[in-house]
């Protein structure tokens, strides 16, 4: 209203043509127009992989053109590499260890509010969730003495915060998209979170992956005959996520229409191959993001910002012209979007803790359970590890030909010696440093060194400062008196 009222004094007082009230009018309304938001999730997607980002091995010309008419994001980290964890820092705008969410099994907090519930109490949003698991109403095999307490205190909430809730599955999307749409109001505008399993392992859903000769070996692998044809069976799964992504869109357009929506897409997480998803390395939490508006955002715009999960929910609640809560540490990058004056975060942050439905024995390796925290700048990262003792396995893909011959190569001594302490050293060290500038992949150790003393001091207190203000329960990485 203020908007119109402002105008009304303003007609009152100068003389305005038929034209010039037109264009006042309609510039009125633009401005109140709140856009739909679509959030698409692909499942364990590593940066760089896909064709927009420089793979010249991988057809991803959905994505791509996507990325050519938005944003694309080269610094976009989730906030820990694993599915549920990444997941509640999207919807919350906080870390996973901010809300209570690092036990892989957790259902979200009744306390903890989403973005899309913001979206529907403060702006009139209908919102919905679908694809494979959403993964924050508990996940994993639960046993039954688990189940029942689900059911004792109604721990599985998305039914009521959502409008429309289905986790069928990627194979159902048409289907409930459509379902979707039937239930939405037209006179409301929509915010819909879809969840692709592609590239999730295992890989069997491309149709015709690049050949594994042909494929670029990631200098945090080993260049194995196994380690080549896993990549290729990867590649094949983001294709087919691309593909998917295609009909998502489509879907969109002739139910609603793509004129006025803000599309995000995304990867949860990162790969499932060493140094990928469950590590703190780059390949855990380094995943795309492409960023889509039209009318709002310059076509061909390309970000180095640093960009973390946390603040997916702040920039879409800008979006929608709501304020951030304060509860939310993300930081919303809506001026970036719009081409404007904007301070980008000097760190981003990430957590380990269980995954699935691991239980700990004294064989637990460090796949199933491991406590860990990173912090990490434009130029350098700094992991913590609280459980060096375990000893490092990869998660999902310990069976593959990778991570066996990587395995049959060291016991043979015909490893390379940097794969061998990256991957086989044990116990780990309690803390990795790393010069992202001339070792991006993460392989050569510089903690302790001398000339790197300010610079770990300085990602140490940063680490410190947001593990106080998200109450995180293990040890603090700064002792009193040392440095």
């Amino acid at each position: 209203m203020s908007e119109y009222l402002c105008l009304s004094r303003l007609l009152t007082a100068v003389s305005v043509t038929p034209c010039l009230l037109l264009a006042l009018l309609s510039g009125v309304v633009a401005a109140e127009r709140k856009p739909n938001i679509l959030f698409v999730l692909s499942d364990d997607h590593s940066y760089p992989y896909l064709g927009c980002y420089g793979s010249k091995e991988m057809k991803t010309p959905n994505l791509d053109r996507l990325a050519a008419e938005g944003a694309l994001f080269h610094r976009m980290f989730t906030g820990a590499p694993q599915c549920v964890p990444s997941r509640a820092t999207y919807l919350t705008g906080r870390s996973a260890v901010a809300c209570r969410m690092t036990r892989f099994s957790s259902p979200l907090p009744k306390d903890e509010i989403t973005f899309p519930e913001l979206l529907k109490r403060d702006a009139g949003y209908f919102v919905g969730v679908l694809g494979r698991s959403y993964h924050l109403d508990g996940s994993g095999k639960q046993p039954a003495e688990t189940q029942k307490v689900f059911q004792e205190h109604g721990l599985k909430t998305f039914t009521q915060r959502f409008d429309y809730v289905d986790a069928t599955g990627q194979g159902n999307i048409s289907k409930t998209m459509g379902e979707f749409f039937d239930k939405r109001p037209t006179d409301k505008p929509f915010c819909l979170w879809v969840n692709f399993s592609d590239p999730h392992h295992p890989w069997n859903s491309g149709k015709n992956p690049p050949a594994p000769a042909s494929v670029t070996v990631p200098g945090f692998l080993p260049d194995l005959p196994g380690v080549r044809k896993d990549l290729s069976a990867y590649m094949g799964e983001v294709e087919s996520a691309d593909e998917e992504f295609q009909r998502v869109m489509d879907i969109v357009k002739a139910r609603a229409g793509l004129e006025n929506t803000l599309v995000i897409f995304a990867g949860d997480n990162g790969m499932a191959f060493p140094s990928g998803k469950g590590s703190l390395h780059d390949p855990g939490l380094h995943v795309p993001l492409i960023v889509w508006w039209p009318g709002v955002i310059k076509p061909g715009t390309n970000s180095n910002a640093l960009i973390s999960g946390e603040d997916i929910g702040p920039v879409c609640l800008q979006a929608a012209g709501l304020p951030v809560p304060e509860r939310m540490s993300g930081v919303g990058f809506l001026p970036l979007l719009r081409g404007e004056a904007f301070t980008e975060r000097s760190h981003i942050f990430g957590e380990r803790g269980p995954h699935g439905s691991a239980t700990f024995t004294e064989h637990t390796t460090a796949n199933a359970v491991d406590y860990s925290r990173c912090v990490r700048s434009a130029d350098f990262k700094l992991i913590y590890n609280i459980t060096p003792n375990l000893k490092y396995a990869p998660v999902d893909s310990g069976g593959n030909p990778s991570w066996k011959e990587m395995t049959a190569a060291f016991e043979s001594s015909q490893l390379a010696s940097e794969f061998k302490q990256l991957y086989f050293t044990s116990p780990r060290p309690v803390y990795e440093l790393y010069d992202l500038n001339k070792d991006p992949n993460e392989l050569h150790n510089r903690y302790g060194e001398k000339e790197f003393a300010a610079i770990t001091m300085g990602l140490k207190a940063a680490l410190q400062k947001k593990m106080i203000l998200d109450y995180d329960y293990i040890p603090l990485p700064v002792e009193p008196g040392k440095n």
